[in-house]
């Protein structure tokens, strides 16, 4: 089962996107394999248009669909999510999460901004069909640091929750999985005997 890491940061380097790639290597040291899709990459041109006859929104939407789960990160702007992961969101099918477990992270100036996961990224990616939408991750820049020597430094409340949250992921993906191996296998009505 494969995990998409969306990056939703319009800019290089962002600390929502070392997040998102720290609890991808965590992921990863539990057996999961993982992809990245960093939405700055996308064609803005395209992107804004919902060009979804572009190769590249094309295979943006491809990986999305082979996921089994997303952990979507996001800088917060002004209360709510980044435009670039909106626009991205955008061109996602109405159903374009069925089925899939969703882990949201945020990074944001201070912890009056938390809340704008729960009030504007939750309903957009529940509203997507997702199967289950994770307890959300804000972090405030003062607790994601990073330095060149050190690489990055995360506050111990922080560290403490992405353990959790990827803990509480590997454990849903590994029961889905467990449930897909026992799959029941409905019997056609006109298949069925009945002795009196």
């Amino acid at each position: 089962m494969t995990i998409l890491l969306l990056a939703g940061s319009p800019s290089a380097p962002s600390r929502s996107t070392r997040l998102l790639h720290y609890t991808g290597e965590k992921l990863a040291l539990l057996g999961h394999r993982y992809s990245k899709l960093d939405v700055r990459d996308l064609p803005g041109d395209a992107l804004l248009r919902a060009d979804f006859a572009h190769p590249a929104i094309q295979a943006a939407l491809a990986q999305v669909a082979q996921a089994r789960a997303v952990v979507v990160a996001t800088p917060v702007y002004k209360a709510a999510y980044s435009g670039a992961l909106k626009a991205f969101l955008d061109v996602l099918p109405q159903f374009g999460l069925t089925d899939k477990l969703v882990l949201p992270l945020a990074t944001g100036g201070s912890q009056s901004h938390m809340l704008a996961l729960d009030y504007a990224l939750r309903p957009v990616l529940s509203s997507l069909a997702a199967r289950h939408v994770l307890p959300s991750i804000y972090a405030t820049e003062a607790q994601v640091q990073w330095s060149e020597q050190e690489g990055l430094s995360l506050d111990q409340d922080v560290f403490q929750r992405i353990d959790e949250g990827v803990q509480q992921l590997s454990d849903s993906l590994l029961v889905l999985q467990k449930a897909g191996a026992h799959e029941f296998n409905p019997i056609p009505f006109s298949q069925l005997r009945c002795s009196v």
